[in-house]
């Protein structure tokens, strides 16, 4: 298959009208939309959003390549568009971008077509072409230059070699998040500059095609250097005793010369890997805030399932011993009277005790690799049945991964004959007795703190529980699924864990229904207030009713993308009023997500619609106030 093949001259947009990031990012999706090349445009917007909240897809040297790989795409298609003028892409290098190329990959996205759309962007890294392209005035001009430029795209990265040999070898792995663009611009910038340097060079690359190129262990071993950029997990291990740079793979693109010669320089440190770690990532660039919340992540992330799967469990075991009856003197025993319920509660509980240790364990596994797991677990554990609960399990989860860390460096002058049983003896039992006899010290006071938070929020009423609906209901729509809203929820599942017994969580309730307001309230506004969003927007509007319904907060990103000082406000204040009536009326819930289609699991399901409707009318009504009528 060749680039053209991809290149549709009907989604081409020879001037583009845009003058910010988001408007040209619209005005592409129109284009594909309109010619029947994806069948949802918010959802895929949503992945385009989420691609660049990773980092900038504007590469530098004027062009963009935003791209996303979704079942919202009907075949695969390139759009290429032009802005004479340019504008503020948010481009790696600060300049102005002038040529745009948003790939849209289906989910089912053959080889072929993935290896057509690394052609493309290994063309892109050459300035002549690229000048060529800015040149161009049609279409058909557009069609003839990738035409000239290019054969079949069945290229594969190869090891190029000088004619001015310096006799020195680099190896190098690029990566990034979709392995569609930026890996393959930065492994032929390496390539190209490695030539031109005279430095022998092969990169592998960790693509959507999987890896390629892959590095043979003769290959390491005679290179003088590694060159790592890459922004996601890459096979580590195998480059101990390496001369090795770790760095982002915008890097690759933008500094390659920089790269190769430190890796040539024998200044560069010396990676030495731990037994049982396999993968690493670039943290490069991140601040300690930045790093906390990954770590953070990790444990939620993979705590998740447990909650959900087993905290549903639990919640249906609930219903069927109400539908199947308990005496009024068993009530003690709800959810495990009658025998099938009580075998889905067993099933349930077994999956919720994983919670604690599964967040602790990851937190720990993020910081410092596999070594770290078995501490994290230990940690959370601990914290479940010592009763310090989610906030000890939190802590501890931090207290282990950097305890192995401070473990790693004091064992790091053994003897080399001793690596071998590092991971499998000094790390497992130092941790776990280390870690362990921290979290029992811990557990007293993070115990004392728990009970009094629980007691505390148990209590409250009235005023108090309107003030905390209100605050975990801003949380829930200030930044829509990102970290604000990430620590409401993660709060709130906490809570649930501790008040499955009695019915469920208030703070679990008004945490869901307040996450459902925004884009129910986009929804609603665009049917009431039609003329003051485009068809695009009113086709998106749709999506989010069954978004909102299903408790999927993110729906209401692209709006809040467009305009965020008139959408987040609106959604904050809906949001917001939504928390405080449910937690004013005390409607609590056993499910930690669902939305609408876990109704059965609330303490008073139409109090809890209507609360959902109204701050839903009072975010739509604020939109359709503040908001202005679309100017094209």
């Amino acid at each position: 298959m060749r680039i053209t093949d991809l290149l549709s001259k009907d989604v081409m947009i020879m001037s583009l009208q845009a003058t910010t990031k988001e408007a040209a990012i619209d005005e592409m999706i129109a284009s594909l939309k309109s010619n029947g090349k994806i069948n949802d445009e918010v959802l895929f917007k949503e992945a385009i959003m989420n691609r660049e909240a990773q980092s900038s897809t504007g590469v530098g040297e004027g062009i963009a390549m935003p791209h996303a790989k979704t079942k919202a795409v009907n075949e695969p298609t390139v759009v290429f568009a032009k802005s004479e003028k340019g504008l503020d892409y948010n481009s790696l290098d600060g300049q102005p971008a002038h040529l745009f190329f948003m790939i849209a990959a289906p989910d089912g996205a053959n080889a072929t077509h993935l290896e057509t759309l690394a052609a493309l962007s290994r063309l892109l890294v050459h300035p002549a072409f690229v000048q060529s392209l800015k040149d161009a005035k049609t279409p058909d001009d557009v069609i003839t230059l990738f035409n000239n430029e290019q054969g079949d795209a069945e290229e594969t990265v190869v090891a190029p070699t000088s004619s001015n040999d310096t006799g020195k070898t680099v190896v190098a792995v690029t990566a990034c998040p979709t392995g569609i663009a930026h890996t393959y611009m930065a492994a032929e910038k390496l390539q190209e500059t490695a030539n031109k340097l005279g430095v022998r060079i092969k990169v592998e690359t960790n693509g959507s095609r999987g890896v390629e190129n892959r590095l043979t262990d003769k290959e390491i071993a005679e290179a003088d250097g590694v060159i790592i950029a890459a922004d996601v997990q890459v096979d580590m291990p195998r480059f101990d005793g390496k001369h090795l740079i770790a760095k982002p793979v915008a890097a690759g693109i933008h500094k390659p010369e920089e790269l190769i010669k430190e890796a040539i320089s024998g200044n560069a440190p010396v990676y030495r890997a731990e037994s049982g770690s396999e993968a690493t990532e670039s943290t490069d660039g991140l601040s300690v805030g930045q790093q906390i919340y990954k770590h953070l992540m990790s444990g939620v992330s993979h705590m998740l399932p447990f909650v959900i799967g087993g905290g549903i469990a639990i919640a249906i075991a609930f219903m069927l011993d109400q539908i199947l009856g308990v005496p009024q003197d068993q009530l003690a025993k709800l959810g495990s009277y009658n025998e099938i319920p009580a075998l889905l509660k067993q099933i349930g509980d077994v999956a919720f005790g994983f919670m604690l240790p599964v967040f602790a364990g990851y937190i720990a596994y993020s910081i410092s690799d596999r070594p770290g797991l078995v501490a994290g677990f230990v940690a959370g554990g601990v914290a479940s049945v010592g009763g310090a609960g989610f906030l000890g399990a939190l802590v501890g989860g931090f207290l282990a991964g950097y305890a192995v860390e401070l473990i790693k460096v004091m064992l790091k002058k053994l003897p080399k004959t001793l690596d071998g049983i590092k991971v499998v003896l000094f790390y497992p039992v130092l941790s776990v007795l280390i870690v362990g006899l921290l979290m029992l010290l811990l557990n007293v006071p993070m115990s004392a703190l728990n009970t009094w938070l629980n007691d505390f929020l148990n209590s409250l009423s009235g005023t108090n529980a309107v003030i905390l609906g209100l605050l975990l209901g801003a949380m829930m729509a200030a930044d829509l699924g990102g970290p604000i809203n990430k620590a409401a929820y993660i709060f709130a599942t906490g809570t649930l864990a501790a008040s499955v017994a009695t019915g469920g969580s208030a703070i679990m309730a008004a945490t869901m229904a307040a996450g459902m307001v925004p884009p129910l309230a986009t929804f609603v506004a665009t049917l009431v207030f039609r003329n003051k969003f485009t068809a695009q927007e009113r086709d998106a509007g749709l999506t989010n009713s069954i978004l909102g319904a299903s408790f999927i907060t993110e729906g209401a990103i692209p709006f809040a993308a467009a305009d965020p000082l008139r959408m987040i406000p609106s959604f904050i204040a809906g949001s917001a009023i939504t928390g405080a009536i449910v937690m004013f009326l005390n409607i609590k819930v056993l499910a930690p997500h669902g939305g609408v289609f876990v109704i059965f699991l609330v303490s008073q399901p139409w109090f809890y619609l209507i609360a959902i409707v109204i701050g839903t009318i009072i975010s739509a009504a604020l939109i359709g106030v503040l908001r202005k009528k679309p100017t094209v």
